[in-house]
């Protein structure tokens, strides 16, 4: 099959373009770069430097007809679409549209789509089922939103079918600090190179982290299942801000002795997603521990 991956050299796209390789498709990998690194990708397939939101997308899937375009690229950070939200609504509503625009030009068949647990706000209950109402709390939220209002506009128009996931907070290797699994990266070169590190507030914070393998192999089933439905990624489990900490210190071999810092303004207390729904629709399930997902990830950055 072919697939145009959009964000292909970053974190999670990188490591989606190693698995549609292996599993022997042909990709086509747009980036821009802006924050993806070309040495995700180590030649292993032609990369082209295009933002999202260029008409020329369009030329390029028209040239080479996907059949699937998985859209990854994206604005991820909740404190920059709060500061520049213009930026954020260009790159993730103007873009998605480009995006879409260039899946229908192409005649792909379908797109899948890149939401966030920052679409649910505030949940009533954890873990978060897909079907909870979506009370979107920052403009990169919003954003997330209005995509998937476009994905089901251009289902209805133009048949262009659509699977959605949200996922919980991806970590692994080739991670940056960038959004909300950003910690954990953070967590990992400071305690390698022995400086300090922080924890906010008491350290009762949760949030819900799913190993990038197993992301990816989400994607990889979505390509022909879920049709114009959501599924949840990730593991259901909320582990602590505090928790983390010990595990990544556990991981490098270094003390477990962070400071602290006060709350951050706009942190959500708890968050965790309901994965059940993404084993019937998808056949999918979370199949990594976080102790396994730290040490792999721990031994990569050690490894740089």
């Amino acid at each position: 099959m072919r697939i145009l991956v959009t964000g292909a050299a970053g974190f999670i796209g990188s490591h989606l373009v190693d698995r549609l390789l292996s599993d022997g498709h042909d990709v086509i990998a747009v980036d821009n770069l802006a924050s993806g690194r070309r040495d995700n990708l180590g030649g292993r397939v032609e990369l082209h430097d295009l933002d999202i939101a260029d008409p020329a997308l369009t030329a390029l899937a028209t040239a080479r007809s996907p059949e699937v375009v998985c859209h990854l690229a994206a604005q991820v950070s909740v404190r920059r679409s709060v500061s520049d939200p213009l930026l954020d609504a260009r790159t993730n509503v103007m873009g998605t549209i480009n995006v879409l625009e260039a899946a229908r030009a192409a005649g792909a068949r379908k797109t899948v789509f890149t939401s966030s647990c920052a679409v649910y706000g505030v949940p009533d209950s954890l873990p978060v089922g897909a079907d909870a109402e979506l009370r979107p709390k920052s403009p990169y939220a919003a954003s997330k939103t209005t995509g998937e209002i476009y994905l089901r506009a251009y289902r209805e128009l133009h048949g262009l079918d659509y699977t959605t996931l949200a996922l919980a907070n991806v970590y692994g290797p080739r991670q940056t600090p960038e959004g909300e699994a950003g910690v954990i990266s953070i967590f990992t070169a400071a305690l390698l190179e022995g400086r300090p590190t922080i924890v906010y507030g008491d350290g009762g914070n949760t949030r819900d982290y799913v190993y990038v393998a197993d992301v990816v192999d989400a994607y990889a089933r979505a390509l022909e299942t879920g049709s114009g439905e959501r599924f949840n990624i990730g593991t259901g489990v909320q582990t602590t801000d505090r928790r983390l900490h010990a595990l990544v210190a556990a991981a490098a071999g270094a003390p477990d002795e962070p400071g602290t810092a006060p709350f951050r303004l706009g942190d959500l207390p708890a968050m965790a997603l309901d994965p059940a729904p993404a084993l019937d629709g998808l056949g999918w399930k979370p199949r990594t521990s976080l102790e396994e997902g730290l040490a792999a990830t721990v031994a990569w950055a050690r490894g740089r």
